[in-house]
């Protein structure tokens, strides 16, 4: 009932135009500018190893800053590449990577399932989020990423859409996920008690968004360009205030990250290096310029990367006739996976029900299915739970009407390791760094390097995500 209750609310941010390309509405003169709105942030602590590898590249010395922006269709608005841009001029000696993988229409009940494929093998140092839908899948999403990754995360608040938020409660105390209001409980209550639980930071911009409206007097749709989605202006509002809460703030001391995410010198005994460590990522840190000659063979707990199954991993699946939306989640398996291209050959049976046969392109043909039934391949290889299809409503948000009788939807396996390490001419003031496994039991291991050919290796990193993870 509480999930029905909130989806009720949220219904405009899930509808079929989730990016639409709607125009832009002009907006009223305004008197206070985007970038002088000031904008509370909680948990700034909690983002300050990313700001420090951002402020601390130089010409010479240029840190590898990994970013991910993460959340449905308001998060691939064009703020997003506002900050971007702003971020890449601002530190310009970073090597910045930066990636938007939000899928407009797919609330937190979704989200978190795609999760599998595009976050958690990304593993951002830093990833900016906003997500709507259920709270409890929201909070899920969030502990996943501490089990699963060292990843610095800064959420946010809700903008405004509604004039009746301008005058909402925001005593947490009087608020709960049935009190019948259920945007004050989200922005209020529940976000702002992630940054404790999970050592987050909590861009405030739902309060700044409020105070920006009545300083210039203007109503919220003013910033929007039809219901819930925000215009142009919307746009350059959200960009300064996410901008502002990246700030560097070295007085608050490291960040908790700090802790879980540790660099070591190499040290080899003759051609050897060992190093124990705990966590479930490691990289090796290559001099830049070393011999094209040198080599390096890896070996994690006595055995090459490619040995440990849980090193291999599914990207996320795809379909033509579905755009950018993926036809279904999650993809598990209950054999070691091999890196290969699989295809599934759907063909419709009712409207929400599939039939379907899988081949893989090492594997060969590997059995049918139906999409209301559990389906283990015959090699073990694919496992499909009835509840990941997501196939009717990728085919909806993509405008496939009407839908196709057939579709092939192809995914492949990805590595996650890297056995042998090569030297490579480069700038020494690029970092190169090379992630030799990922996606290692969260505990002890041991890091075994064997060098040829000169040495190559400047350094190793370490990640060890703080949480273990839970049964499901």
């Amino acid at each position: 009932m509480r999930t029905i209750a909130c989806m009720r609310r949220l219904l405009p941010w899930i509808a079929l135009t989730v990016l639409a390309c709607a125009s832009r509405q002009p907006t009223a003169p305004t008197t206070l500018r985007p970038a002088d709105v000031e904008v509370e942030v909680r948990g700034l602590a909690n983002v300050q190893r990313t700001l420090r590898l951002l402020e601390t590249s130089t010409e010479t010395r240029r840190n590898r800053v990994r970013v991910l922006f993460y959340g449905q269709s308001i998060t691939e608005s064009a703020w997003s590449r506002q900050l971007e841009a702003a971020l890449r001029a601002r530190y310009p000696y970073a090597d910045l990577e930066i990636e938007n993988r939000s899928i407009g229409g797919h609330a937190s009940q979704l989200l978190i399932k795609a999760a599998e494929s595009d976050l958690y093998p990304y593993y951002p140092d830093l990833m900016i989020l906003h997500v709507v839908g259920a709270h409890d899948k929201y909070d899920d999403l969030i502990r996943r990423v501490r089990e699963r990754t060292t990843t610095e995360v800064l959420h946010q608040t809700d903008h405004v859409f509604d004039p009746a938020e301008l005058d909402e409660p925001s005593d947490p105390a009087t608020l709960g996920p049935n009190s019948g209001n259920w945007s004050a409980f989200m922005n209020h209550a529940f976000l702002p008690s992630l940054v404790e639980r999970y050592q987050t930071a909590l861009c405030d911009q739902r309060a700044a968004w409020k105070h920006y409206l009545r300083e210039n007097r203007l109503e919220p749709a003013a910033l929007l360009s039809d219901e819930v989605h925000i215009n142009a202006a919307g746009d350059d509002l959200m960009a300064a205030l996410v901008g502002r809460c990246l700030r560097a703030a070295p007085e608050l001391g490291p960040s908790p990250a700090e802790q879980w995410v540790t660099t070591h010198e190499a040290f080899f005994e003759g051609d050897t290096l060992k190093l124990s460590f705990e966590g479930n990522r490691v990289d090796v840190i290559m001099h830049q310029g070393a011999p094209a000659g040198a080599r390096v063979e890896v070996r994690i707990d006595g055995k090459l990367p490619s040995e440990h199954p849980e090193l291999y991993g599914f990207a996320r699946a795809h379909a033509k006739e579905c755009g950018k939306w993926p036809p279904v989640f999650a993809l598990g398996s209950e054999a070691p996976l091999l890196l290969e291209v699989w295809t599934l050959s759907v063909e419709r049976v009712s409207a929400d029900i599939f039939a379907f046969s899988l081949v893989g392109s090492k594997t060969g043909e590997d059995g049918s299915g139906r999409s209301d039934q559990r389906f283990v391949s015959r090699s073990g290889r694919v496992v499909i739970e009835p509840e990941d299809w997501n196939l009717t409503y990728a085919l909806k948000l993509a405008g496939s009407e009407p839908p196709p009788a057939r579709v092939a939807i192809t995914f492949r396996v990805e590595p996650h390791f890297v056995d042998t390490l090569a030297g490579v001419p480069g700038d020494p003031a690029h970092e190169r760094s090379v992630t030799v496994a990922q996606g290692l039991s969260n505990g002890p291991h041991v890091l075994e390097l064997r060098a040829t050919g000169g040495m190559a290796v400047r350094a190793l990193r370490t990640y060890r995500p703080p949480l273990t993870p839970t049964a499901e």
